[in-house]
């Protein structure tokens, strides 16, 4: 893996720099996950044979840096996603997120402006509200979710057979699982929605076959943006078919 520091001691984020031609293909994960583990599968794919790509552990996740003193909101990580992004991509790149991370991608989206050529998000959190993880997490206040919270999330994770998510959720620092819940949970100012339908470039929102019937594949393509539909998976589609997701990203990308 690669190491950049951030500015302002705010630490190191960490990335895989897939050698390939062309525009970059940055890989934004979603809360308790790592790109260094979600995504490596869907990179190799022949379907994305000779791109290059690059694979970001956001801070707090997987191999990056855990600083106490960041706030691990959505726009915090879209800061930081923005100067690193200065440095690998500097004249244009694609961008994909998945879930929390789809959400971080619009906000990064919004401040990199005309270099992002696509913009592609699989089950992002568009409203306030979170999905069902996140509301678990932020009921509880930071103090117990560190102190047994995040142990316990872990568990059950494992024991309903999410084992892929529960082993990154438990190498995810606690206090940046909470805070990153607490920012889903509260929305955008303004909302992710409204920022991604007011970007131009090409936008594709990916979701897995068995997460429908979901209302926005037929609102959003009223509004401009693309559908695509992974089959033989949900929510956790890297994983469940990481073949299909490579295929619905280069589509997108095409």
């Amino acid at each position: 893996m690669r190491s950049f520091t951030l500015s302002g001691d705010r630490g190191n984020l960490l990335y895989h720099n897939i050698p390939g031609v062309g525009v970059p293909l940055i890989f934004i994960h979603g809360l308790g996950c790592a790109s260094s583990c979600d995504y490596p599968r869907v990179a190799c794919d022949p379907a994305l044979a000779g791109r290059r790509m690059v694979l970001i552990d956001l801070l707090g996740f997987g191999f990056s840096d855990r600083p106490a003193g960041f706030g691990y909101t959505i726009d915090d990580h879209a800061r930081t996603l923005v100067e690193l992004l200065s440095e690998l991509a500097p004249e244009s790149l694609d961008l994909f997120g998945h879930s929390m991370g789809g959400s971080v991608a619009i906000v990064a989206a919004s401040l990199i402006g005309d270099r992002v050529r696509n913009l592609v998000l699989s089950e992002p959190n568009l409203d306030p509200g979170g999905g069902f993880y996140s509301r678990k997490v932020a009921a509880m206040n930071e103090r117990d979710y560190v102190a047994y919270g995040h142990e316990a999330l872990v568990r059950t994770s494992k024991s309903d057979g999410d084992g892929i998510w529960a082993a990154s959720l438990s190498v995810s620092a606690p206090h940046a699982v909470h805070r990153g819940a607490i920012s889903l949970v509260a929305g955008g100012k303004p909302a992710w929605r409204e920022l991604l339908l007011g970007m131009a470039m090409p936008r594709t929102v990916i979701f897995g076959e068995n997460s429908l019937p979901d209302e926005d594949t037929q609102r959003l393509p009223q509004q401009g943006i693309n559908i695509s539909v992974v089959p033989q998976a949900g929510h956790s589609m890297a994983w469940e078919n990481p073949a299909g997701l490579a295929n619905s990203l280069r589509e997108a990308l095409s």
